[in-house]
């Protein structure tokens, strides 16, 4: 019975993309900046993976400069080159056990994925790795709504409106959490993403309001008003210590072209949404189970690997994004890293024989610049499973060869858009 899975880790971008500087993000590269930051990253079970192959990031094998990294090609375990400390499989003994070879023989497939897209939104990278190449972005905000659609927005949904304008979300809830209490008006912002914002006190304004809120507006941002996302932002607390609830809801606009979830639900193939992929395909072919954290995912990607017959997993993992990147939090990022890689054998240890599993990201939110936003950044990517040979994927020309990867594995009809690298990884 065949079983696939896509992982994406919103935000883990690895490195600037050809065009990065052109979306104002010169200097961005999350991983590498995160690693730098806290002195080199150690990340054993994702070193095994071949996440240090991917691109150089300090701390993980193959090291900056190793040769083989501008070859693209595997090094044997040994290679001077590499560094040591680490096995390809674990001997007896624990990961940094001295007795164990030096250097890094990966355990899965590993290359990068460049955007095509025109965009660097969550939607916009979804929608990529599932086929969709926009030629155009999403239209942004930075100077705020107009006030004839705020206004509709206010007479629909019987409530005024405060902020408008592009602001970080923890900063606008502090600033005017209190007004909007004392008022009950709504908190509407944006940011450099296409997102319509509205966020309410969960004590002034129940959640169902607010959903009912978010729905409406996403009836009036279409045509020239358009955004990618509406998103709901619940908060509580007390005013100097209001704090974002875990009830985000994202109301995106329907694809505009033929998914993976499409190909799939034609030809009668299970879907199971983990997190927030439900949101950004606007429900079609995919239900989900929404994730306050990146832990909560894991634990039901473990509970889909135990339950699923066949069928696709596609999965968000959200706080990279939405807790450390957008907060510019490198500790909590550090951390979350840290986790990420503890939970990797417990990932493997679900794996049936025919399992493809592709580990990888949207864009990048690096928490080290000044920038609280997504950044145009390359993705990772990781395909793994009993039958995957560990072979060098290189540089690939889009996000969109994962999506044709999973339609080959499959075997349903091609997607518009990618390069499936099947036939290059699996035994």
């Amino acid at each position: 019975m065949k079983r696939a899975a896509i992982i994406v880790l919103d935000g883990l971008g690895i490195g600037p993309a050809p065009d990065t500087a052109a979306y104002g993000d010169a200097g961005s590269d999350t991983l590498g900046n995160v690693a730098r930051a806290v002195g080199g990253l150690r990340l054993p079970n994702l070193e095994r993976l071949g996440l240090g192959r991917c691109r150089a990031i300090p701390g993980l094998a193959p090291g900056p400069g190793d040769p083989a990294l501008a070859r693209g090609v595997s090094v044997a375990p040994g290679d001077p080159g590499l560094a040591p400390g680490v096995s390809g499989a674990p001997g007896p003994g624990d990961p940094g056990d001295p007795g164990l070879a030096p250097g890094v023989s990966p355990t899965a497939a590993y290359g990068v994925a460049l955007p095509k897209s025109q965009g660097k939104d969550s939607t916009t990278g979804h929608w990529e790795i599932c086929g969709i190449i926009l030629d155009r972005p999403f239209r942004t905000y930075p100077n705020g709504f107009a006030q004839e659609l705020l206004d509709e927005f206010a007479r629909r949904t019987g409530r005024g409106v405060i902020g408008n304008r592009a602001a970080s979300g923890t900063a606008i809830i502090a600033e005017l959490g209190e007004e909007h209490q004392r008022t009950g008006k709504w908190i509407v912002y944006t940011s450099a993403d296409s997102v319509f914002q509205v966020a309410a006190h969960e004590d002034t304004v129940p959640l169902a309001e607010l959903y009912r809120a978010c729905e409406v507006a996403r009836e009036l941002l279409v045509g020239e008003h358009m955004v990618s996302r509406v998103i709901a932002r619940p908060f509580g607390g007390r005013p100097g210590a209001y704090q974002r609830t875990a009830y985000r809801r994202d109301f995106s606009i329907a694809p505009v072209g033929v998914t993976v979830l499409d190909r799939l639900a034609d030809a009668g193939i299970p879907r199971v949404g983990i997190g927030k992929v439900d949101d950004l395909f606007a429900g079609r072919n995919i239900t989900s189970e929404h994730t306050p954290t990146n832990r909560h995912a894991y634990g039901l990607v473990e509970r889909a690997l135990a339950s699923v017959e066949t069928g696709f997993i596609f999965v968000n993992v959200i706080e990279f994004d939405q807790t450390w990147g957008h907060r510019n939090d490198v500790e909590g990022f550090h951390h979350g890293l840290q986790e990420l890689d503890a939970w990797i054998p417990r990932l493997r240890a679900g794996f049936r024989e025919d399992d493809l599993v592709i580990i990888t990201a949207d864009h990048g939110n690096d928490p080290t610049t000044p920038s609280t936003d997504h950044s145009r950044e390359a993705v990772p990517v990781l395909a793994l499973g009993p039958r995957v040979r560990p072979a060098p994927l290189g540089e690939r020309a889009s996000f969109a060869d994962m999506g044709a990867t999973v339609v080959e594995y499959f075997a349903v009809a091609p997607l518009a858009a990618g390069t499936s690298f099947l036939k290059e990884i699996w035994a």
